[in-house]
């Protein structure tokens, strides 16, 4: 049996994959099992920051694998503190909790918002309000969160507490907050999953305003956005609001697994000892692996990822077979005028994997993408789109 065989056999059902074995790369390039070579705009949904095998990176997992591989938070480790103490320099907020995805990083920021809510103003104080079209996450607690019912019919009942609104709809927002004895807001400012849909700044701000004005924890989910992916370090940072926390994750270990959520001055000794845990959580080498990442998003690359973007806008904004694009930074929404899935696979016929988000063709290279590879996705990403009409 070959291997996508042994898949169907062994492997939970719970993938559609695209009919790709995925066995090597460098950098914005990876390969099949027939030695074809693709470039490679996912960057695994956004974890591969700086592409596949970074040197860097690997010198970091390595040298920390042979120091110190795993010993659990029931002691002190370098890497774990000294990625905290970055993470809270980098965006000026107080502490961090280290957990093993982006769902955990959220379920931690939910836990954050209701012992807060609570301990203030009283045990009915524990709803959460989310946007349409948001994801947060695969748990029970983070799909009742998330604000598409697609997402929730095959497991109900889901944790009670959670309520959603439209985006960009800032009186639907006061209305709704006004009815509910709410503990807390939880926004992308970049809706990935939800179709790649950017926030107005006057909704963000308008938001913010509210939060801060009625003692509601203001909770940015930067799974997606974070560590680069949108120009700015963190999305938020797009909009000059200060959230009271933050959760992050994917790219922030640059392949390996890391969740991290940042609590503010306002909640950062909200939890106690036993309020919360992760077996796995700050691990060393995955710390290790975010300190490399970390140490080199600099200006320098948010503005060549900006300078990506801006070209990537110039290309396909007005190309045939277009009817919009969407996004900030390398996190970026193609609408076809033909079906996303067909293009996706005629692009991999091609050697550019693309992934999709709704209806739309979604694009998150690796931030230090080469731009002579770039061009070369692009024409093809034009070439295809063209073809399909």
């Amino acid at each position: 049996m070959n291997i996508k065989e042994l898949d169907k056999k062994y492997v939970a059902s719970t993938y559609g994959r695209f009919d790709i074995e995925i066995v090597k790369g460098k950098g914005s390039l990876v390969y099949d099992e027939n030695g074809k070579e693709y470039i490679d705009l996912t960057s695994g949904i956004g974890v591969n920051i700086f592409g596949v095998c970074d040197d860097k990176i690997c010198e970091a997992i390595e040298n920390q694998a042979k120091t110190l591989t795993h010993i659990s938070n029931l002691f002190y480790t370098k890497p774990c503190v000294e990625l905290a103490q970055m993470l809270c320099e980098k965006t000026g907020m107080s502490k961090v909790f280290f957990s093993n995805s982006g769902a955990e990083a959220n379920e931690c920021a939910i836990k954050i918002a209701r012992k807060y809510a609570q301990s203030k103003k009283g045990e009915e104080y524990f709803n959460i309000i989310t946007l349409e079209n948001s994801f947060h996450g695969r748990t029970l607690t983070t799909l009742a969160a998330t604000g598409q019912e697609s997402f929730h019919t095959l497991y109900t009942p889901l944790t009670d507490g959670f309520v959603s609104t439209k985006a960009n709809d800032l009186d639907a927002f006061i209305k709704l907050a006004e009815s509910t004895k709410c503990a807390g807001i939880m926004l992308e400012t970049v809706q990935g999953e939800g179709g790649v849909n950017v926030l107005d700044f006057d909704f963000v701000k308008g938001v913010e305003k509210y939060a801060k004005e009625n003692d509601i924890i203001l909770i940015i989910d930067e799974v997606q956005t974070g560590n680069g992916r949108t120009g700015k370090l963190y999305s938020y940072m797009n909009y000059g609001i200060t959230p009271d926390v933050v959760s992050t994750a994917k790219g922030l270990a640059g392949g390996l697994p890391l969740g991290a959520t940042l609590m503010s001055q306002k909640v950062k000794d909200v939890f106690n000892f036993g309020d919360h845990g992760s077996t796995f959580g700050g691990n060393p080498i995955c710390c290790a692996s975010a300190l490399s990442v970390l140490s080199r998003i600099d200006d320098n690359l948010l503005q060549d990822v900006n300078k990506k973007s801006e070209y990537i806008f110039s290309e396909l904004e007005n190309a045939e077979g277009v009817e919009s694009i969407s996004g900030k930074g390398l996190m970026l929404g193609i609408k076809a005028k033909q079906d996303a899935k067909r293009t996706i696979k005629r692009l991999q016929e091609k050697g550019v994997l693309c992934l999709s988000a709704k209806d739309k063709v979604r694009l998150l290279p690796p931030l230090n993408i080469e731009f002579s590879l770039l061009q070369k996705a692009v024409e093809i990403i034009k070439e295809t789109l063209k073809e399909e009409l």
